[in-house]
């Protein structure tokens, strides 16, 4: 019996030992990993030029050769393609009276592919990404809702619309209807919407190609979510049970709960992708969920308050309201007044009348302050590749130390 009793108590020391030699091991490898990880945040062209430069072009050329390997291995698709590419070229060379509409179906493929192109970079998650909808689609609906309130009428001539807005020759009687702005802008808020629920795809693809193969990836938002599931029990800060609420609502009620969530203003929704992805949801109930949230009900929504916010009463209450700030108010009003009054000629074809020119400090900043955040995202797409060369580098460090 105390022979008995020894041998339990030096199984159960034992078994102390170990599970304090693991957690002892974990603490070692979260902090090792801790450290790594500021290591490469600190791979930036402002800190380390060179080696960013170096790592960035490295990852480019790896990238590449996957590129071209994954191209090799569907070369029927990829000679399919060029044939077709091969048929629309000669089409569109080939004179004929087929011609005006190859010049109309390339203009609305052109204008199409534009919006899908910057919805992509919206949300594709490139570097710190690239806010389009600020940029260009948000502009672009509020000077399609001046003009149409300056000229009662949707019917710019075309050319030059969209390059340029004038206002149309013939008078239109009445006034112009809510109804109408949003139906001549529809297109292309509709084009990109469709292009950031293109760019949400990747988190899913990620995250379902893990759970498939069992392997662990090596994105951190995953490993992230995988440590929220873990200790979805113990969570208490608020950005913890928003990611548990969103993950709930997207696992439990499925189509409609990703369709809620892609229809809002939602920063967390990459991690509706992964949970997604994670939980093996067919791809078509992810994507056909995500195109109708974001390319019909939450593009309406923004589109409607862009188109409010910039009707023609709301506009002038607005420059009145800025010049009634105190002492800085009428120097302030000036540049918005001369804005508002170059556009408005512009539409009436009277640029080369004396009124004051469109082009005032207010413009100037516009057009600096995206130049500005085109070169920002283009920076950050360079570090971002700089890092992740870096974390290969890591990677492979750790697989070698396994083998030893």
């Amino acid at each position: 019996m105390a022979e008995n009793g020894t041998d339990c108590d030096q199984r159960r020391i034992g078994m102390i030992k170990e599970q304090h030699n693991g957690s002892f091991t974990d603490s070692l490898l979260n902090e090792r990993k801790r450290r790594d990880r500021e290591e490469r945040l600190n791979i930036v062209l402002w800190r380390q030029p060179l080696v960013t430069l170096q790592y960035f072009f490295l990852e480019t050329l790896i990238n590449l050769k996957e590129w071209t390997i994954k191209l090799w291995h569907r070369r029927s698709i990829l000679v399919s393609l060029l044939l077709m590419l091969a048929v629309l070229t000669a089409t569109y060379y080939v004179e004929g009276t087929h011609q005006q509409y190859v010049r109309y179906m390339e203009k609305k493929f052109l204008w199409c592919a534009y919006w899908v192109g910057l919805g992509i970079l919206s949300s594709v998650g490139l570097g710190t990404g690239l806010h389009t909808f600020l940029l260009y689609l948000g502009p672009h609906i509020a000077s399609v809702t001046l003009a149409a309130y300056e000229c009662n009428s949707v019917n710019f001539p075309e050319p030059p619309y969209p390059d340029q807005i004038i206002c149309p020759d013939e008078e239109t009687e009445g006034s112009i209807s809510l109804w109408a702005i949003i139906s001549k802008v529809r297109l292309e808020a509709c084009m990109w919407g469709a292009g950031t629920a293109i760019g949400e795809l990747p988190p899913y693809f990620m995250a379902r190609a893990a759970r498939l193969s069992g392997a662990e990836p090596d994105d951190e938002e995953y490993q992230e979510f995988e440590e929220m599931l873990e200790h979805a029990e113990t969570a208490q800060d608020f950005a913890s049970r928003a990611k548990l609420a969103v993950q709930n609502l997207v696992q439990k009620v499925g189509f409609f709960g990703i369709l809620a969530c892609a229809s809002i203003p939602n920063p967390l929704f990459d991690l509706a992708g992964i949970t997604c992805g994670h939980f093996l949801v067919p791809f078509w109930t992810f994507f056909g969920a995500t195109l109708i949230g974001k390319a019909v009900i939450k593009m309406h929504i923004q589109k409607l308050f862009v188109i409010i916010t910039f009707s023609k009463h709301i506009v002038e209450q607005m420059v009145s309201l800025i010049g009634a700030v105190p002492r800085v108010g009428p120097s302030l009003q000036k540049p918005f007044q001369e804005y508002l009054e170059a556009q408005r000629l512009k539409l009436h074809h009277k640029q080369d009348s004396g009124a004051p020119q469109g082009e005032n400090w207010l413009s100037w900043m516009f057009e600096k302050l995206v130049i500005a955040m085109v070169c920002y995202f283009i920076l950050s797409i360079i570090n971002s590749m700089a890092q992740s060369y870096a974390k290969r580098l890591q990677q492979k460090m750790y697989s070698e130390e396994k083998t030893k």
